[in-house]
């Protein structure tokens, strides 16, 4: 073997185990956030850092094409299929404000810094703000739904983070291609934008009503969950050899399948595929800090003296641009709102923002996947890619470490009042589900039928708040469960029953506990 292909070999192994470390260290990690009540994102990225601190910490770079591929389209995925277009155009107004104008607004004020204090030519600094601008606001979701804050503003931030990627990546694309190319007239490119987009959206769209038809036929098998990453990979790789925007296809795709698939799914596919979906989105997190990591490590190994001053002054400098031009931008929108609030009201549902809900919306930029995947994505010839990359990862790390360890706090500070529209709404919709279930029994008149109309007639008296409470009848459920399962644990340690029949029985268990569980008791929740 050659003697190159042998040291490639040997850096994939140790890339494998320190993967493995990362992994190990992220499910610490992950317990540690549940206990201080910070969003994960922010220790995972701490610990890519100290990870790739590491001596034996490999070099390692990643295909530009792959790294969007690989990391944005089950991100995209995953914020898109949560958010249905109904949401997205009951808000569009604060939508467009923070998606498309925010990101522009970023985008420009970080290419000015670029151009102004690190020579940055043009292209390259629009390029380096469009990697910067699109915040990642489910990284602070799992604090944010704690304190039930205004349902609205929740509909917002999850909306902005999946329409921010698509325009931020249009930006990017521009900005690399005329990076990459500087002969070449922008005229031409913008013709090629313009089908890019719609054309997108329309394969998206095709993609996703075709799948439709074969996720009926091989619904309840693992192949269904298999066949959800074929179609958000097939998608993305699909639109970019034809020339369209991936990102737009796979929005396009995750609308589709928002609007269409829980009508089509069942319970039990429902819970298999959110728990794969959460896995995957968890490791390509744990992969992407670790190979910024890597790459940060390599570039301020490279960089020396006041070299390595001057990128580290100006990473700091583009954070600190970041966070101010979002807190500029969203107080601004919120005065203008509240001075215009007839015109907002009549084109946006819902009540305009207070300023303490402004400040909130202000602090929830921190960036994440997209952005790490996006810096990946720079050709390695592509001009001054080190600190553009040392930048986006100091915007990253800064971000979710100040605002991540922050947010909680600041929504304490802020004593934002709750929202109790949603449990109200819940407790209404689910006593006439009730009252559906009781005139679906109304011509029973055996004794089990009496039992379960007083059953259900109870739950409806006590229907309150979002999550059922548990009656008299599911708490002496669970503790049957558990006498079960203790005896059927037992049984299998003592060798009285074979495996299969084991798992089959504790299939029945688990799905019969969850029926009677709280909704609110999901191990998803990260």
């Amino acid at each position: 073997m050659p003697r190159g292909a042998g040291a490639h070999n040997n850096r994939r192994v140790r890339l494998f185990e320190v993967t493995l470390l990362l992994l190990a260290m992220a499910l610490v990690l992950l317990q540690w956030a549940r206990r201080l009540r910070v969003p994960y994102p922010s220790l995972l990225a701490l610990g890519g850092v100290c990870v790739a601190a590491m001596p034996f910490a490999p070099r390692l770079s990643i295909d530009p094409r792959l790294a969007l591929a690989l990391f944005v389209a089950p991100a995209v995925m995953d914020s898109a299929f949560e958010l249905p277009p109904r949401e997205m155009l009951r808000n569009w107004v604060p939508l467009v404000s923070l998606a498309v104008m925010l990101v522009l607004v970023t985008a420009l004020v970080v290419a000015w810094l670029g151009v102004q204090l690190a020579g940055l030519p043009l292209a390259a600094a629009l390029a380096l703000g469009a990697i910067v601008a699109p915040p990642d606001a489910a990284a602070a979701s799992a604090v944010l739904r704690e304190f039930e804050l205004p349902r609205r503003a929740m509909s917002v931030l999850q909306g902005e983070s999946l329409l921010n990627d698509a325009v931020a990546l249009l930006v990017f694309a521009i900005a690399v291609s005329i990076a990459m190319t500087p002969d070449r007239a922008l005229a031409p490119l913008l013709p090629r934008m313009l089908i890019a987009v719609p054309g997108g959206a329309l394969l998206g769209v095709l993609i996703g009503r075709a799948a439709a038809r074969i996720f009926k036929r091989i619904a309840g098998t693992v192949a269904s969950i298999i066949a959800q990453f074929l179609v958000t990979f097939g998608t993305w790789i699909l639109a970019d050899h034809l020339g369209l925007s991936p990102i737009i296809a796979v929005v396009g795709l995750a609308a589709v399948a928002a609007h269409d698939m829980p009508q089509r799914t069942s319970a039990r596919d429902r819970i298999n595929s959110n728990a794969v979906w959460v896995t995957v989105i968890f490791v390509l997190n744990v992969l992407a800090f670790l190979l910024m990591g890597l790459q940060a490590k390599a570039i301020l190994t490279t960089l020396q003296g006041p070299a390595l001053k001057h990128a580290l002054a100006f990473a700091g400098l583009v954070l600190l641009a970041v966070i101010g031009a979002r807190f500029a931008w969203v107080m601004a929108y919120g005065f203008a709102a509240r001075r215009l609030r007839r015109w907002f009201e009549k084109r946006s549902v819902g009540a305009v923002p207070s300023v303490r809900v402004g400040v909130l919306v202000s602090w929830c930029g921190m960036r994440g996947l997209v952005t790490l995947a996006t810096a990946f994505a720079l050709p390695p010839e592509f001009p001054q890619r080190e600190l553009i990359v040392l930048s986006a990862f100091t915007v990253v790390l800064g971000t979710l470490v100040l605002q991540g360890f922050t947010i909680r706090p600041l929504i304490a500070a802020l004593q934002i009042a709750k929202d109790p529209s949603m449990d109200e709404e819940v407790a209404e919709t689910r006593k006439a589900m009730l009252e559906a279930a009781l005139a679906a029994l109304a011509d029973e008149s055996s004794a089990v039928a009496a039992e379960l109309r007083g059953e259900i007639g109870a739950m409806r008296l006590q229907s309150v708040g979002r999550s059922r409470p548990l009656t008299a009848y599911d708490r002496l459920r669970q503790r049957a469960l558990e006498a079960e399962r203790r005896l059927l644990n037992d049984h299998r340690q003592r060798g009285l029953i074979a495996d299969d029949v084991y798992h089959h029985l504790e299939d029945e268990l688990d799905r019969t506990e969850l029926d009677v569980s709280s909704i609110e008791a999901s191990w998803l929740d990260s």
